[in-house]
């Protein structure tokens, strides 16, 4: 007899169903768009950050010399220094300092992964130091400034309480960084330095042809007590 043959199964696949090929595609598709999606949030708020990043103001080294040496000149004053320092410096880390620097001030382009200086930018700082400064001076002096600067709206990065023989730091910011103060005392050398820097800013005065940044010749007035009215 000859062998008998299953019928052809002809009933219709659910309409609802996919191909394994086509849940692969769809599921391609989600991926490509979330992608897209989180280089969206996290280009546009660098994107938007770096095109104000050189949005400075015009402002004279001078004028933000003067700017950087009143903040330290505030320090000064809180921590109760008496001593009068002469604009210079002898020996670095040794002898009192009373400088100011200056520097570059760099564009981070687009996704802020740059590294480039701006034209006529720049960043003006004070540095200031003293000798012989001992712990019944320092001690109370920096724990007055960290509360004074906190009182007075300025973030506090680090502060150190050095132990036994140990640095002392301070170091403080506002703005999102752009201006900042630190202060370290050396108990081991009685040794106290202080620095603050400001904002950059452009040169109302440079020019094309100009090298290295502006304000770089500055030379700070007396700090101390000598500066009161």
């Amino acid at each position: 007899m000859p062998e008998e043959t299953a019928p052809a199964d002809t009933t219709p696949a659910p309409t609802g169903s996919r191909s394994p090929s086509s849940v692969v595609g769809a599921l391609g598709c989600g991926c490509a768009a979330l992608v897209a999606v989180l280089v969206l949030v996290l280009v546009v708020p660098l994107a938007g950050g770096s095109w104000g990043s050189t949005d400075f103001p015009r402002v004279t080294p001078e004028d933000m010399g003067g700017r950087a040496f009143q903040r330290s000149q505030e320090a000064y004053d809180v921590m109760g220094f008496k001593r009068a320092v002469e604009p210079g410096v002898e020996d670095i880390g040794v002898s009192t300092e009373n400088t100011f620097g200056s520097d570059f001030c760099y564009d981070g382009g687009l996704l802020g992964l740059e590294d480039k200086t701006v034209d006529g930018a720049y960043r003006m700082s004070h540095r200031w130091a003293l000798n012989r400064v001992p712990a019944s001076r320092a001690v109370s002096g920096l724990r007055r400034l960290h509360q004074h600067l906190k009182d007075n709206g300025w973030e506090v990065t680090s502060y150190r309480e050095g132990a036994k023989g140990k640095d002392w730091d301070l170091f403080v910011q506002r703005d999102d960084g752009a201006e900042r103060m630190s202060f370290t005392w050396y108990p081991d050398r009685e040794y106290f330095t202080g620095g603050a820097t400001v904002p950059c800013a452009y040169d109302p005065g440079w020019e094309n042809d100009d090298a290295g940044p502006a304000g770089d010749q500055q030379r700070p007035p007396t700090l101390g007590p000598a500066q009161r009215d």
